[in-house]
């Protein structure tokens, strides 16, 4: 089944049974650091990115021309995916990927001042997909899983691990998509 979310353009430069190697392109993210636990972070954060893609922000287009001046509409983008998390000094940071073609100049400001706007540099990941709902056994088992992988073939890695979400919240345990990614060196 193929998704019909977007998600950042990648190619894939090695595959290694359950593991990719990628070469992403460039990405904007709007991005918050939440002061929390790993399995509630996504929670709260979630509000706060979903706020900000759908509206909650300066706009960027003229909306109307009024005695007081020009007005922008805020601006909506579609969902994207991963939803992606990072633990951080002090806690964890959580991205939104912004939609293929928004550059930081083009995106509108946020009207949340805890959401900042980044653009994401060209880089190389190992990725692991799996199954199933947060937990810290599975993220755990898994990142084993990759690192070992990558140790056995050499590959140097950097960074904390990234867990990369590309499901509704409502969407089966089995059914789900997640990935633990790292930076390769």
């Amino acid at each position: 089944m193929h998704s019909t979310v977007e998600e950042p353009a990648f190619e894939v430069a090695r595959q290694m049974g359950d593991i990719e190697v990628r070469d992403y392109a460039p990405y904007v993210v709007a991005e918050v650091m939440i002061e929390s636990s790993a399995e509630m972070a996504s929670t709260l954060a979630f509000p706060i990115l979903a706020g900000y893609i759908f509206g909650k922000n300066k706009g960027a287009r003229p909306f109307a021309q009024t005695a007081s001046g020009t007005h922008a509409a805020p601006v909506q983008f579609a969902m994207t995916a991963p939803v992606t998390q990072t633990a951080a000094p002090g806690g964890y940071l959580v991205q939104f990927v912004l939609p293929h073609g928004v550059t930081l100049q083009s995106a509108p400001e946020p009207d949340d001042a805890r959401v900042r706007l980044r653009e994401v540099a060209a880089h190389k990941v190992a990725a692991i997909r799996y199954t199933g709902f947060w937990s810290e056994s599975n993220f755990t088992q898994h990142l084993a899983t990759l690192t070992e992988a990558l140790k056995a073939v050499e590959l140097r890695w950097s960074g904390e691990p990234v867990f990369s979400r590309y499901n509704a919240p409502w969407t089966p345990w089995f059914m789900r998509r997640n990935e633990i990614w790292v930076s390769l060196s």
